[in-house]
This record gives structure tokens, sequence and C-alpha cells, in this order.
């Protein structure tokens, strides 16, 4: 199978696209999981900032001094110190504590003592917490504000915030870890994305999506309108495409996609054959009712082995006018061997004429003419069919000719449950497969074929004896086999194949064992109401 040229009217490999389309998708998942980072590490920036000037704020207003020199004379003298002192440890961005009128007594910038705090105190002067992000003198901040309670009383209020600027600082600060894991993320994603399209490039073969498209339709089209049936398998006999011409020859299940080719009752041969990777034209199997003639051939792509390509075409028709062919050519050759047999005679009776003998010349005649006349009579007065009588005729005289010894016994009346057509087919067959099976024996033995017949309208028995070499008994059950190859080794054809389609046809057996000739002895039973006659 060659490989399929690329077109060139511009279209991009679906490998290609699909590596572009995952590269957006990794950069767009990572820009978006660094802005959420970003945007979480922010947020619990802000949280932490507010609950640790809440807890410093609380460790200050709960602090005995505080709550001692809020009551003297000149608060700020003692508490400034202590508070920048707070503010430096804690490394929050301003302390102030004030009175409850929210006059401050410190503050970072000693020109903003006395003055009013800038920003609400929520319900701090009845005893709660409050928290708020504010822009007050030093810039936009978090804050929180607690009161400072002395004998239940609100006496003063602390204040304690820490700057947006100082929030956004320690964000920076964290921004190399998220942009070193969003690093790592894009570097195994683009990874990830181009292991993917080179697996994918490889699996389409380079195709564009509308080239893998346009092969897709005409295969499809293709496989429909052709007259064969097609299977292709995998190295691993699974079916991955078949026709509906298959499936209809085949009788397949369906889905059959998927199903390995050991799992659809084919001719064991023909399995044997693909998984041999061997190349078989023109094999020969009966499937059924069905005359089917199988080719084999592995595939390939780009010098690699990808699996087995399996025809089938339907020879039934084709099968039966042949056996007709074959059976009007043997009778052809009957008639020949008796023409050549008689222009003997007759050459013998003008040579006896000529010699001046003619009474011997009339006794020669009317003898030969008593001996073929008395056969032939006979033979017509045994089987009552017309059509297999002139063939167990033809065949008679064809045996002489081959030098085997054909016996005829028994009798068939005219009315048989089986038509002539198939009774022709039938004995015609058999003979035949007998004839060849003696004509190849070397042995001292004489070479003989037995026919018996015994038959009424509802019943018939036709046993075939001969002298050949026989059929090994672990064959017998492979003779008749549905999907026994013709031209086997053991020199059986189709013909025994087709005998069993025909018997199976009317509900009939045929059997194999062993002859008292030395040979196979075939035995056929057909019977109207189903039953087995002995």
């Amino acid at each position: 199978m060659r490989p399929m040229r690329r077109r060139t009217d511009g279209e991009s490999p679906v490998a290609r696209q699909i590596l572009l389309l995952q590269v957006g998708v990794v950069l767009v998942l990572v820009v978006t999981a660094v802005a959420l980072a970003a945007w979480d590490s922010r947020r619990d920036l802000h949280t932490a900032a507010r609950d640790q000037a809440t807890a410093v704020a609380r460790s200050v207003a709960d602090s005995p001094f505080v709550r001692e020199e809020v009551r003297s004379p000149d608060p700020t003298a003692a508490l400034q110190p202590f508070a920048e002192e707070v503010r430096i440890d804690t490394a929050t961005d301003f302390v102030v504590i004030m009175d409850p009128d929210r006059i401050r007594w410190t503050h970072p910038d000693t020109s903003q003592i006395g003055r009013r705090f800038v920003g609400g105190i929520g319900d701090a002067l009845g005893g709660q917490v409050f928290t708020e992000e504010y822009a007050g003198t030093l810039g936009p901040s978090v804050r929180a504000v607690v009161p400072v309670v002395d004998d239940g009383d609100v006496v003063a209020l602390v204040a304690v915030g820490i700057t947006v600027d100082r929030i956004d600082e320690r964000l920076r600060e964290d921004l190399p870890g998220i942009a070193l894991a969003a690093l790592v993320t894009l570097l195994a994603g683009l990874l990830g994305a181009w292991l993917i399209a080179r697996r994918l490039r490889r699996q389409t073969h380079g195709m564009g999506e509308r080239e893998i498209t346009r092969m897709y339709e005409y295969y499809r089209a293709v496989l429909g309108a052709v007259r064969e049936g097609l299977l292709l398998v995998d190295s691993e006999l699974r079916v991955q495409l078949v026709n509906d011409e298959a499936v209809r020859l085949l009788a397949l299940p369906t889905p059959v996609e998927g199903r390995s080719l050991t799992e659809l009752g084919l001719p064991p041969g023909l399995v044997a054959a693909v998984e041999r990777r061997s190349a078989a034209a023109d094999q020969t199997y009966v499937m059924g009712q069905q005359v089917l003639v199988f080719s084999t051939s592995p595939a390939y792509w780009r010098q690699a082995e990808v699996g087995a390509v399996v025809t089938v075409r339907d020879r039934t028709e084709l099968q039966a006018v042949t056996g007709e062919l074959d059976l009007v050519r043997g009778l052809t050759e009957s008639l020949r061997a008796q023409s050549h047999e008689a222009a003997n005679r007759l050459h013998t009776i003008v040579s006896l004429v000529e010699m001046g003998r003619p009474e011997q010349a009339v006794e020669f005649a009317t003898s030969e003419l008593h001996v073929a006349q008395g056969f032939a009579d006979e033979l017509v007065a045994a089987v009552e069919e017309p059509v297999l009588a002139a063939l167990l005729l033809g065949k008679t005289a064809q045996a002489a000719e081959r030098g085997i010894a054909l016996d005829l016994e028994g009798e068939l009346p005219a009315d048989l449950p089986v038509d002539s057509r198939d009774l022709v087919t039938i004995v015609g067959n058999l003979v035949d497969n007998a004839f060849d099976a003696v004509a190849g024996t070397r042995s001292a033995r004489p070479q003989r074929v037995r026919v018996v017949l015994h038959g009424d309208h509802d019943h018939l028995r036709i046993e075939v004896d001969d002298s050949g070499p026989g059929i090994p008994a672990q064959d017998r059950d492979h003779v008749l086999d549905r999907g026994w190859s013709s031209k086997a080794d053991e020199g059986r054809g189709l013909g025994l194949a087709i005998v069993t389609q025909v018997v199976s046809g009317h509900g009939g057996t045929l059997e194999v064992t062993d002859s008292d000739l030395g040979g196979a002895r075939f035995v056929l039973d057909v019977a109207v109401d189903g039953r087995v006659h002995s």
C-alpha cells in the first residue's frame, strides 16, 4: 500500500493545528492561574494584615501601662515612645492612641498629634473591634480600632494600621515563587502538547482535516460501490474496516469493527493465512449455502506491515453452472469413449465382411448389440429417473475407459424426495470423488467403485464405496466441514463440500466411514419427515 500524496492546498496538518490549540489553551490556563494566584495571595495578605493589626491593637489596648497613662495629665509624653516602639517591633505603619473624642495622643508623624483621627471607628466606643481599609494621612491602609476599657468604661481608642504599599511589597516578594511555579507548569504543558502533537502527527500521517475527511468519504464510497466483500484487519487480527457486501456474504454480526477475526466463524484456513501474513489468492470455501472465494494479502504503509486485506467474492451461481458444465463434459467424454469403442467394433465387423466371413460379422454385431442394449435396459429398469440413469450410463463408460470397475446395485423409482438436478449433483460428485480416489492408488488390488441405490417417495439412501487409500480417521471430521478448501492435500475437491451443501438443504446427512473395498464409504440419507432410515 503506497502512502497517499499530500495535497498542497495550504492546509495545515491536523497535528500542527492541535499543537497550536493546545499551546494557546496552556498559555491561557497559565496566565489565568497566575492571575488567580496573585489575586488570592493579595487577598490573603490583606486578611493577614487585618488580623495582624487587630492583634497588635488588642495587645496595646489591654496593656495596664496604657490604661494608666491615658488618665495622666499629659498622655502623649509617655505613650508616644511606647507606641513607636510597638510599631517598630510589630512591623506596622502606625499605632495611634486617641481619646474617646478621636483626638490623637500618638502618631508616627508628630505633627499629627493633637489632631482628629481620620477614618471611621465604627462601634469601638461601644466596646467593639472595628476594621476597615481607608486612605488616611499615610495613604490607603488596612486598620483596626480597638477600645481601651477601664472599669467597664471606654477611656481611649487604639488604632493600628498597615499601609497597602507594605502589603503590595509583601505580594511582590511572593511573585517570584508564583512565577517559577507558572513557568514549570507552562513548560510541562508545552512539552505535553508537543508529545501529543508528535504522536498525532504519526497517527494521521501529517494530513490535514479536509484531507482526512475527503479520504474517509472517498473510501466509504468506494467500499460501498465495489461488488466484492472487503475486510481490513490490523496486526492483532482485529477488524478495523468492513464494507456492506462483506457483512452480507459472511453474515457478520453488527458491529464487527474491533472484533477479532477468530470470533467471526470464518474458515480456519483463511484465518491461518491472515495470521501467517502470507498472500493467498482465490481460495474457495463453502459457507452455509454459499460458495465463496477468498483472497488475502498483507497490508503495508511506508514499508511497515500494518495488517492484512481480505477480499471475498460470491461464486455460488458460478459454481452451480460449473458443476452442470462438468456434468455435460463428463457425458461428452462418455459419449466420446462409447463412440471410440463403437468405431473399433464397427471396424472389426467391416474387416470380417471383407475377409468373407459375414456370418461371424453378424454374430459379433448381434452379440455386442445384445450386451450393450441389455446393460442399458437393466440400468434404465433399475433407475427410473432418466437423468440419473443417463448419468450412470455415462459414468459406466467413463469408468471402463479409465480401467475402473463400476458396480451398480439397488434401484430407484422416479418419485424421489430430491429433484433430478440435485440428484445428479450428489451422485455425480460422489462418483467422481471415488474415481479420483482409486485412480491415485498404486496398490495391487483392483480399482473398484460401488454405488448402492435405495429409495422411495419419502426416502433416499445412496452409498458410494471405493478401493482407494481411504480417509484417515483424524481427517474425517474435516473432510465435510464448512470451509474445507478445494484441492486439499487429500486429493478431495470442492465437490464434497457442494454435496454437503445440497444434502443439508434437504435436511439429510452425509457420513464417512471405512469401506469393505479398502477405501472410503460415503453414506447419504435424506428423508421427507426428517428421520434417518437405516
